[in-house]
């Protein structure tokens, strides 16, 4: 059966509300908005301005974790600097998932690489998920959007290492790049699996950067913007956006894409649909 994915070329904050009605899935209980709080120095992460309609609009709680590479976000005392600094605690309620231990462990059964995924404890004070993602590239992943926040996004730090390292967090930088995206399609699974049907997915195609907005010196963007996308399979809603890098007469697609196949980051779709809980097979629908 194909997934519904609905599509806009708006990319105004109230685009995301309206594109989280369009799916008719209202989300219950206390819930959880996870973004990405961009890395100091980062010029093209979606900003709190662009995220407060939304929040309004669920009543819900922005949510974050640590990081597990150097930088302004790898420490609680340092990231809740910076989300000050970057304004998300302005207008909203904000938890950083991990800033105390022990970190919750979801088990994963049937996952490829990993069995368990370690992820902050405080996600699991909610009752559903919403998931905004800056659609983009990725200097490891070949790209970032829906699966990636699923998985490094609500994994801890060391949670983080662990994905990276396939099991093997002592190794985060150094692993086989197949098993570390098959990683993260199984911590993806594992979080999908802990609210499903309680969560759902918009990913935001602006600011097209070949780097992540973990990255604190990062490219500019290659692509003009395409839109806004929202599912409540986010395998689909990944493949969706990916198919429309393909399908665009931008020419800088040329330089994303090689961003996204040279670290083979299609596979990350592929793993996923294997574990069944996505589909490559949607219905793009326009608003």
């Amino acid at each position: 059966m194909k997934a519904k994915v609905y599509f806009c070329p708006s990319l105004t904050p109230e685009t995301v509300v309206k594109m989280y009605r369009a799916l008719e899935h209202p989300l219950p209980g206390k819930i959880a908005v996870k973004i990405h709080t961009g890395e100091e120095g980062n010029q093209n992460y979606l900003t709190p301005e662009f995220m407060r309609p939304i929040v309004d609009e669920v009543k819900g709680t922005l949510v974050e974790c640590n990081t597990a590479y150097d930088g302004e976000r790898d420490t609680t005392e340092k990231h809740k600097k910076l989300i000050h600094n970057h304004g998300w605690d302005k207008y909203s309620p904000f938890v950083l998932m991990d800033e105390e231990g022990p970190d919750a462990e979801l088990l994963i059964p049937k996952g490829k690489r990993i069995k368990v995924d370690y992820v902050g404890k405080k996600l699991m004070d909610f009752d559903s998920l919403l998931v905004v993602s800056h659609f983009k590239g990725h200097p490891m992943g070949g790209y970032g959007g829906a699966l990636k926040q699923l998985s490094i996004g609500c994994a801890s730090s060391y949670g983080k290492a662990y994905i990276h390292g396939a099991g093997h967090p002592e190794n985060k930088w150094g692993t086989e790049q197949d098993a570390f995206l098959e990683s993260m399609a199984d911590a993806a699974s594992a979080v999908y699996g802990h609210f499903a049907p309680n969560c759902a997915f918009i990913n935001v195609m602006k600011n097209l950067s070949v780097d992540c907005d973990c990255c604190a010196v990062a490219e500019d963007p290659c692509m003009k913007d395409i839109g806004m996308l929202a599912s409540l399979d986010p395998v689909a809603l990944d493949q969706a956006c990916l198919d429309l890098v393909y399908a665009s007469s931008d020419p800088g697609k040329k330089h994303f894409l090689e961003r996204v196949e040279s670290r083979h980051g299609i596979h990350t779709i592929e793993a996923a649909v294997s574990l069944g809980f996505g589909t490559r097979e949607y219905e793009l629908i326009k608003l």
